[in-house]
């Protein structure tokens, strides 16, 4: 008879240079490397003050390689244990290009522009705003990493790096 082995995962946000188009940091990068090579004028975006646990999805990955070599059935929260806003992610982007982004108003009001030209390239959008939204997650993965030796290593910032990079490469 053959056993069954099954370990329950909850993955936060885990996002890459693979992540579809309609996930919010992808739609950043892409828009921002687009803006920088002036095939785009600008971004609309919902709330920039929401906050994600945002991790690199190969780690991810490992982690469920990981789960999957224990010899007891666990359950798991993968996460980096941070939470980054969606204003902060665009920063990132955009100081990866060289972007010297300013930003002015608050709330639906909120805009930034390019330092260097003064171009408005992000403009909320009240019809990006979640009906539901969770102002913030986070996870802890403590478990993980005292019974798999696992922890996330790549930081926001480094994530936002490779995925701005990969799009203005691709979009190049």
């Amino acid at each position: 008879s053959y056993g069954l082995h099954t370990s329950t995962g909850i993955l936060f946000n885990h996002e890459s240079e693979r992540r579809g188009f309609e996930f919010v940091t992808r739609k950043i990068s892409q828009s921002v490397a687009m803006i920088k090579l002036k095939k785009q004028k600008f971004l609309e975006l919902g709330n920039l003050d929401a906050q994600r646990d945002w991790g690199y999805a190969p780690e991810y990955v490992q982690a469920m390689w990981l789960m999957l070599q224990q010899d007891h059935l666990e359950d798991y929260v993968i996460a980096t244990g941070k939470t980054t806003s969606v204003r902060e992610f665009i920063s990132f982007c955009c100081a990866e290009l060289e972007i010297d982004l300013r930003w002015e108003g608050e709330g639906e009001f909120e805009k930034g522009f390019d330092q260097k030209t003064n171009k408005l390239i992000i403009e909320v959008s009240k019809d990006y705003y979640r009906p539901a939204e969770v102002d913030i997650l986070i996870g802890s993965s403590e478990k993980a990493k005292k019974q798999l030796g696992w922890e996330a290593k790549t930081d926001v910032k480094s994530l936002a790096s490779i995925m701005v990079s990969f799009d203005r490469k691709r979009l190049a």
